[in-house]
């Protein structure tokens, strides 16, 4: 079974997670880059990235990469690819270009360009050609150009992989399922500590670390994937790596904690936890955060409570000064990190943090910051009895 060069995309500042996860599933050549992770790996490889990746945005397999001139430079290059192995005639097809090269004025340009190529390619080899669905295509081929070199890939995913199955319903704004799993794999937590997100909103966060801590696959969810479609989809290979990867899920002592204000945001944190089938791990409350009575003898707190468009500055502050008031009076022991988009954040919380991780939101630019919440003063760790 060949290789297949891979780029697996990401949010950026999860790069070394998403690395990490890929060499345990036994990804090859594992280079990191901006937003995303390149790798090598057989067919069962991108098979097994898809249903068990984390971190991943996107599984993009690579079919060709080459220099071009000018527009028949790029149709050629796109052309040589075989494409009668990832594409059957009767089948759908989208061309997506994302454009960083004064070559051309806009991406729509090459991605006709691309599409031509590829009709030509079966309309010579065979006397037909797939039909473009911009929607929902069987096939969805992607252009990155930059300057004079593109690279061609095809999307073996389909929708993004964040888009795990189990939501049921979201509050506005929801945090993504990816985001999610790699803030809680940036803390290093597995279990078997409780974890505590007194902000849970629809209750990813609580969810995710649910799955993480019962090894639950994340393509457990999810009905389709792209690769499927494929002319060469092995489902026998394919439902093998499936099993075998849902029997690591393993029972867990691990008690996990989700607490929201509002009510029927609460309410919809429940039934995500009962579609993700973790309720026997995750509780779900409804009360003000300052209210929630913590485990006792420490553990792991991990929320991302409000940003700055959602509050008036001087509310925020004091929101700020609150929750670091709460954390110390209430989580000695605990080592807490809150995920923020407000810049000044660290500033009002009244503790000192021990780690800052810059990553992003989207196009917000956020801080993942750590606090150890010591019992008693930090200065009592350094007496001598």
């Amino acid at each position: 079974m060949s290789d297949y060069q891979i780029v697996v995309s990401t949010y950026a500042g999860l790069e070394e997670v998403l690395a990490k996860e890929l060499q345990v599933l036994g990804g090859r050549d594992i280079e990191r880059h901006t937003r995303a992770v390149s790798c090598t790996g057989d067919k069962g490889f991108v098979y097994k990235a898809n249903f068990s990746l984390r971190t991943a945005l996107r599984v993009m397999v690579t079919l060709n990469n080459f220099k071009f001139r000018d527009d028949k430079g790029l149709y050629d290059g796109v052309k040589e690819v075989e494409w009668s192995s990832f594409i059957n005639p009767d089948q759908t097809i989208s061309v997506r270009c994302t454009l960083s090269s004064d070559a051309f004025t806009n991406n729509l340009y090459p991605a006709l360009k691309a599409k031509d190529a590829i009709v030509d390619y079966f309309r010579e080899k065979t006397g037909n050609r797939p039909d473009v669905d911009r929607q929902d295509a069987d096939v969805q081929v992607s252009l990155f150009i930059h300057e004079r070199t593109c690279t061609v890939q095809l999307n073996s995913s389909g929708a993004s992989l964040h888009l795990r199955g189990y939501r049921q319903d979201v509050d506005k704004a929801p945090m993504s399922e990816v985001l999610a799993a790699g803030l809680i794999l940036l803390t290093g937590w597995e279990g078997p500590r409780p974890l505590v997100d007194f902000m849970c909103g629809s209750g990813t966060i609580p969810i995710e670390a649910a799955l993480i801590a019962a090894r639950i696959p994340p393509g457990v969810f999810r009905d389709k994937y792209a690769f499927e479609k494929w002319p060469d989809f092995d489902e026998e290979l394919f439902t093998t790596i499936r099993n075998k990867q849902v029997e690591r899920i393993a029972e867990t002592p691990v008690k996990i904690f989700g607490n929201e204000l509002v009510r029927r945001v609460a309410d919809k944190a429940k039934e995500n936890v009962e579609a993700a089938k973790v309720e026997d791990i995750v509780t779900i409350t409804s009360m003000d955060y300052r209210d929630f009575e913590p485990p006792v003898n420490g553990g792991i707190v991990i929320t991302n409570p409000p940003y700055g468009e959602k509050l008036e500055q001087e509310d925020l502050q004091e929101f700020y000064k609150e929750m670091g008031d709460t954390l110390k009076r209430r989580y000695s022991g605990y080592t807490a990190w809150i995920f923020t988009g407000t810049p000044e954040a660290h500033k009002w919380v009244g503790l000192r943090p021990s780690r800052k991780i810059p990553l992003f939101n989207g196009a917000i630019e956020c801080r993942f910051m750590k606090y150890e919440l010591f019992t008693g003063s930090k200065k009592d760790l350094y007496q001598t009895s």
